[in-house]
């Protein structure tokens, strides 16, 4: 039971715990910082256990549910803060947020003694859409035998990478010198995006893998060029480079299935 796997598994746990810890605390950087070692976790304990060969159906639950704090409800928490903060103050400081968090709790008890309802009060609770998705996709990956060597549908990791971007923007980027960050921080904007990228974690749409069996350019084309335009990204883009990067990994993926598999069945 407690293998190594299975200990680096409850590494990511803790890992989620803590992000949701920071994020509620108001150390959005933290809490970023805890999911990426949450996923760095996630990485080690799949590499462990087919190294020692001691994979089985109690590590694959152990992992599933570790994922489910790291990469649902952590990210949830994280994006309901984020939908907490007044985008009109935007020189904010980082030890603000917890007073924001606060905030927005005590005016959701006093709407409820009061019998009031404002809809726009209630905005970030459009976060835990991200957690409800994670657990149907979470559960669906565990039952379909399809998804050996590629994915269908949105891995709840790569989905919480994309959420990640905009913390880390909040914190370390300028929204009052960028239009486009001010438009993506629209409320509207963010709530659409959580629906439509939860609704990809449980579609049917297949997406391509970033293992390689070899560096030859053949039949390796759609990686090598995800990984280079995604380079492109990080030093043209910085932090937003991360969302793009998770569009362009589901962009490729359909140009493969819609050209690549149509041209091999042809053949």
């Amino acid at each position: 039971m407690f293998n190594v796997a299975n200990v680096l598994t409850s590494a990511n746990l803790v890992s989620g715990i803590f992000s949701i810890l920071f994020a509620v605390s108001g150390h959005l950087d933290l809490a970023v910082f805890a999911i990426f070692a949450g996923a760095f976790f996630d990485f080690l304990d799949g590499f462990a256990a087919r190294l020692l060969k001691t994979s089985g159906e109690l590590g694959k639950q152990l992992d599933s549910l570790a994922d489910m704090v790291t990469f649902g409800v952590a990210p949830g928490i994280l994006m309901m803060v984020v939908l907490s903060v007044d985008m009109n103050a935007i020189d904010f400081y980082q030890s603000d947020l917890s007073n924001e968090v606060a905030t927005q709790f005590d005016s959701w008890m006093s709407d409820f003694s009061r019998n009031e309802f404002k809809a726009s009060n209630y905005f970030p609770l459009a976060g835990l859409i991200i957690p409800f998705f994670s657990l149907f996709r979470l559960a669906k990956f565990n039952l379909d035998t399809r998804q050996t060597t590629s994915f269908i549908g949105l891995p709840t990791p790569a989905n919480t990478l994309f959420f990640t971007t905009f913390p880390l923007v909040l914190v370390y980027g300028n929204l009052s010198e960028s239009s486009f960050s001010q438009l993506m921080f629209n409320p509207y904007i963010i709530i659409t995006l959580i629906v439509v990228m939860g609704l990809l974690m449980v579609s049917e749409l297949p997406l391509f893998s970033l293992k390689v069996k070899n560096l030859k350019w053949k039949g390796n084309e759609i990686r090598f060029t995800f990984l280079l335009i995604s380079l492109i990204f990080i030093f043209a883009f910085k932090v937003w480079a991360i969302a793009l990067i998770v569009f362009l990994y589901l962009i490729l993926s359909i140009i493969e299935n819609t050209f690549f598999k149509k041209e091999s069945n042809e053949v």
